[in-house]
């Protein structure tokens, strides 16, 4: 064998581990899938209108602690879903402020979903709105950022 034909193969070599290398990162990176893997990151959350003599409240019942008008919470740039029931004897409508959002008027029995994408953190409140607003409680928007403690991925595994 040539010295040129040595060289010549040692560098297709080369090359064949750098391009097999090249396959493996773009691969694992998830470049190349027949499904999607991402899902719509969503907040959902159930609420239930109630007229417990005379006083209308608020209760959760899905994603929320089954407190009276609880405070409700999500995320930023996540889709917030929210649907209410009434349970009451009365109409009742939810109104939340800041987002100019509300449920249709609910008969008893019925029930809506309403669907919010916040962009901004803030505490609002909501409302039962009829004829009248009357506050019942708040949601808070917050992010959620990283930590800034990151110690790179080798520390952060041990």
């Amino acid at each position: 064998m040539k010295s040129n034909d040595k060289i010549l193969i040692i560098g297709a070599m080369i090359a064949g581990m750098i391009g097999l290398a090249a396959i493996i990162g773009f691969v694992g990176q998830g470049n190349v899938r027949h499904v999607d893997i991402f899902w719509a990151e969503t907040v959902e959350q159930t609420i239930v209108f109630e007229d417990i003599n005379g006083i209308t409240e608020v209760r959760g019942v899905k994603g929320i602690k089954g407190d009276i008008n609880p405070t409700l919470f999500s995320r930023t740039s996540f889709a917030y879903i929210l649907t209410v029931i009434n349970n009451g004897t009365t109409l009742h409508r939810l109104y939340i402020d800041g987002f100019n959002v509300q449920t249709e008027l609910l008969e008893p029995g019925q029930q809506d979903t309403i669907t919010i994408y916040p962009d901004k953190e803030g505490e609002f409140t909501y409302y039962d709105k009829r004829q009248d607003l009357w506050p019942l409680g708040k949601i808070k928007i917050v992010s959620v950022v990283p930590s800034d403690d990151f110690q790179g991925i080798w520390k952060d595994l041990i």
